[in-house]
Protein backbone atom coordinates (compact mmCIF):
# COMPACT_ATOMS: atom_id res chain seq x y z
CA UNK A 1 0.00 0.00 0.00
CA UNK A 2 2.83 2.31 0.88
CA UNK A 3 4.46 1.84 -2.52
CA UNK A 4 1.19 2.61 -4.33
CA UNK A 5 0.86 5.92 -2.48
CA UNK A 6 4.51 6.74 -3.21
CA UNK A 7 3.95 5.94 -6.89
CA UNK A 8 0.79 8.11 -6.98
CA UNK A 9 2.65 11.06 -5.44
CA UNK A 10 5.53 10.72 -7.92
CA UNK A 11 3.17 10.40 -10.92
CA UNK A 12 1.11 13.38 -9.72
CA UNK A 13 4.27 15.50 -9.40
CA UNK A 14 5.47 14.45 -12.88
CA UNK A 15 2.07 15.26 -14.40
CA UNK A 16 1.90 18.62 -12.64
CA UNK A 17 5.39 19.63 -13.80
CA UNK A 18 4.66 18.43 -17.35
CA UNK A 19 1.35 20.29 -17.48
CA UNK A 20 2.94 23.49 -16.17
CA UNK A 21 5.79 23.21 -18.71
CA UNK A 22 3.38 22.67 -21.62
CA UNK A 23 1.25 25.64 -20.55
CA UNK A 24 4.34 27.83 -20.28
CA UNK A 25 5.68 26.77 -23.70
CA UNK A 26 2.23 27.37 -25.25
CA UNK A 27 1.95 30.87 -23.80
CA UNK A 28 5.47 31.80 -24.91
CA UNK A 29 5.14 30.45 -28.47
CA UNK A 30 1.52 31.37 -29.25
CA UNK A 31 2.19 34.87 -30.61
CA UNK A 32 5.29 33.99 -32.68
CA UNK A 33 3.46 31.03 -34.26
CA UNK A 34 0.41 33.18 -35.04
CA UNK A 35 2.63 35.87 -36.59
CA UNK A 36 4.53 33.29 -38.67
CA UNK A 37 1.23 31.94 -40.01
CA UNK A 38 0.13 35.44 -40.95
CA UNK A 39 3.50 36.28 -42.52
CA UNK A 40 3.87 33.06 -44.53
CA UNK A 41 0.26 32.25 -45.43
CA UNK A 42 -1.77 35.47 -45.44
CA UNK A 43 0.90 38.00 -46.44
CA UNK A 44 1.39 36.64 -49.99
CA UNK A 45 -2.36 36.94 -50.55
CA UNK A 46 -2.39 40.47 -49.11
CA UNK A 47 0.49 41.50 -51.39
CA UNK A 48 -1.40 40.07 -54.36
CA UNK A 49 -4.41 42.33 -53.75
CA UNK A 50 -2.77 45.50 -52.38
CA UNK A 51 0.01 47.54 -53.98
CA UNK A 52 1.90 50.74 -53.31
CA UNK A 53 1.73 50.67 -49.52
CA UNK A 54 4.46 52.15 -47.30
CA UNK A 55 3.63 50.18 -44.16
CA UNK A 56 3.62 46.51 -43.17
CA UNK A 57 -0.07 45.52 -43.40
CA UNK A 58 0.56 42.35 -41.38
CA UNK A 59 2.09 44.26 -38.46
CA UNK A 60 -0.55 47.01 -38.68
CA UNK A 61 -3.45 44.55 -38.85
CA UNK A 62 -6.69 45.42 -37.11
CA UNK A 63 -8.83 42.81 -35.36
CA UNK A 64 -12.56 43.57 -35.39
CA UNK A 65 -15.09 41.62 -33.33
CA UNK A 66 -17.95 40.80 -35.74
CA UNK A 67 -20.18 38.66 -33.51
CA UNK A 68 -20.37 35.09 -32.26
CA UNK A 69 -20.44 31.71 -33.98
CA UNK A 70 -22.99 28.92 -33.43
CA UNK A 71 -21.14 27.78 -30.30
CA UNK A 72 -21.09 31.27 -28.80
CA UNK A 73 -17.38 31.89 -29.41
CA UNK A 74 -16.38 35.35 -30.64
CA UNK A 75 -15.76 35.73 -34.39
CA UNK A 76 -12.99 38.12 -35.38
CA UNK A 77 -12.21 39.75 -38.71
CA UNK A 78 -8.53 40.45 -39.37
CA UNK A 79 -8.12 43.53 -41.58
CA UNK A 80 -4.83 44.40 -43.28
CA UNK A 81 -4.65 48.18 -43.91
CA UNK A 82 -2.51 49.63 -46.72
CA UNK A 83 -1.18 53.08 -45.84
CA UNK A 84 0.53 55.81 -47.78
CA UNK A 85 1.69 58.92 -45.96
CA UNK A 86 0.14 57.54 -42.75
CA UNK A 87 -3.34 57.45 -44.32
CA UNK A 88 -5.22 54.21 -45.01
CA UNK A 89 -6.13 54.13 -48.70
CA UNK A 90 -6.99 50.43 -49.05
CA UNK A 91 -7.76 47.37 -46.94
CA UNK A 92 -7.64 43.62 -47.41
CA UNK A 93 -9.37 40.88 -45.46
CA UNK A 94 -10.48 37.31 -45.95
CA UNK A 95 -14.02 36.26 -46.76
CA UNK A 96 -15.43 32.86 -47.63
CA UNK A 97 -18.44 31.23 -49.23
CA UNK A 98 -19.44 27.75 -50.35
CA UNK A 99 -18.21 26.40 -53.66
CA UNK A 100 -18.76 23.00 -55.26
CA UNK A 101 -16.77 20.93 -52.73
CA UNK A 102 -16.60 23.26 -49.74
CA UNK A 103 -15.74 26.75 -48.60
CA UNK A 104 -13.58 28.98 -50.76
CA UNK A 105 -11.38 31.44 -48.84
CA UNK A 106 -10.87 34.69 -50.74
CA UNK A 107 -8.57 37.56 -49.77
CA UNK A 108 -10.38 40.68 -50.99
CA UNK A 109 -8.58 43.99 -51.52
CA UNK A 110 -10.60 47.20 -51.54
CA UNK A 111 -9.35 50.61 -52.61
CA UNK A 112 -11.17 52.98 -50.26
CA UNK A 113 -10.32 56.13 -52.25
CA UNK A 114 -11.45 54.73 -55.63
CA UNK A 115 -14.34 52.76 -54.06
CA UNK A 116 -13.33 49.76 -56.15
CA UNK A 117 -11.90 46.28 -55.73
CA UNK A 118 -8.11 46.34 -55.98
CA UNK A 119 -8.07 42.58 -56.49
CA UNK A 120 -8.81 39.16 -55.07
CA UNK A 121 -6.63 36.17 -54.27
CA UNK A 122 -7.82 32.66 -53.48
CA UNK A 123 -6.42 31.65 -50.09
CA UNK A 124 -8.00 28.20 -49.75
CA UNK A 125 -10.30 25.90 -51.69
CA UNK A 126 -11.19 22.24 -52.23
CA UNK A 127 -12.57 22.60 -55.74
CA UNK A 128 -12.21 19.96 -58.46
CA UNK A 129 -8.69 19.93 -59.96
CA UNK A 130 -8.67 21.11 -63.56
CA UNK A 131 -12.20 22.48 -63.40
CA UNK A 132 -13.29 24.46 -60.35
CA UNK A 133 -9.66 24.83 -59.26
CA UNK A 134 -9.24 27.26 -62.17
CA UNK A 135 -10.55 29.94 -59.78
CA UNK A 136 -6.89 30.58 -58.89
CA UNK A 137 -5.97 31.52 -62.49
CA UNK A 138 -5.22 35.21 -63.16
CA UNK A 139 -7.68 35.24 -66.09
CA UNK A 140 -10.43 34.72 -63.52
CA UNK A 141 -9.15 36.65 -60.49
CA UNK A 142 -8.05 39.69 -62.52
CA UNK A 143 -11.60 40.16 -63.81
CA UNK A 144 -12.59 41.42 -60.33
CA UNK A 145 -10.14 44.36 -60.38
CA UNK A 146 -11.77 47.74 -60.61
CA UNK A 147 -15.31 46.53 -59.89
CA UNK A 148 -17.24 48.96 -57.65
CA UNK A 149 -17.48 48.04 -53.98
CA UNK A 150 -20.86 49.69 -53.52
CA UNK A 151 -22.66 47.36 -55.97
CA UNK A 152 -23.27 43.64 -55.50
CA UNK A 153 -21.56 41.59 -58.19
CA UNK A 154 -23.21 38.95 -60.32
CA UNK A 155 -21.65 36.12 -62.29
CA UNK A 156 -22.17 38.15 -65.47
CA UNK A 157 -19.98 40.97 -64.13
CA UNK A 158 -16.78 38.90 -64.26
CA UNK A 159 -15.11 36.33 -66.53
CA UNK A 160 -17.05 33.29 -65.30
CA UNK A 161 -15.47 29.85 -65.61
CA UNK A 162 -17.20 27.59 -68.10
CA UNK A 163 -18.14 24.28 -66.48
CA UNK A 164 -17.44 25.57 -62.97
CA UNK A 165 -20.57 27.54 -62.21
CA UNK A 166 -20.72 26.69 -58.49
CA UNK A 167 -17.06 27.57 -58.00
CA UNK A 168 -17.55 30.89 -59.80
CA UNK A 169 -20.68 31.63 -57.76
CA UNK A 170 -18.81 30.77 -54.55
CA UNK A 171 -16.06 33.31 -55.26
CA UNK A 172 -18.61 35.98 -56.26
CA UNK A 173 -20.58 35.27 -53.06
CA UNK A 174 -17.39 35.60 -50.96
CA UNK A 175 -16.62 38.96 -52.60
CA UNK A 176 -20.19 40.17 -52.03
CA UNK A 177 -19.98 39.04 -48.40
CA UNK A 178 -16.73 41.04 -48.07
CA UNK A 179 -18.45 44.10 -49.51
CA UNK A 180 -21.18 43.75 -46.88
CA UNK A 181 -18.58 43.47 -44.12
CA UNK A 182 -16.81 46.54 -45.47
CA UNK A 183 -20.05 48.55 -45.48
CA UNK A 184 -20.79 47.52 -41.90
CA UNK A 185 -17.29 47.97 -40.40
CA UNK A 186 -15.73 50.63 -42.66
CA UNK A 187 -15.30 53.14 -39.82
CA UNK A 188 -13.27 50.59 -37.83
CA UNK A 189 -11.23 49.47 -40.85
CA UNK A 190 -10.27 52.93 -42.05
CA UNK A 191 -8.96 54.98 -39.14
Amino acid sequence: MREIIKMLVVLTAICAVSGFTLALVHSVTKEPIEYAMLKNVKEPAVKAVLTGFENDPVKDRIVIDVGKDKKGKPVELIVFPAKKGGKTYAVAFESSAGGYHGDIGVMVGMDVDKKALSGISIVSHTETPGLGARIIEPAFTDSFKGKPIDKELGVGDINALSGATLSTKGVVAAVNKAQGLFDKYQSQMVK
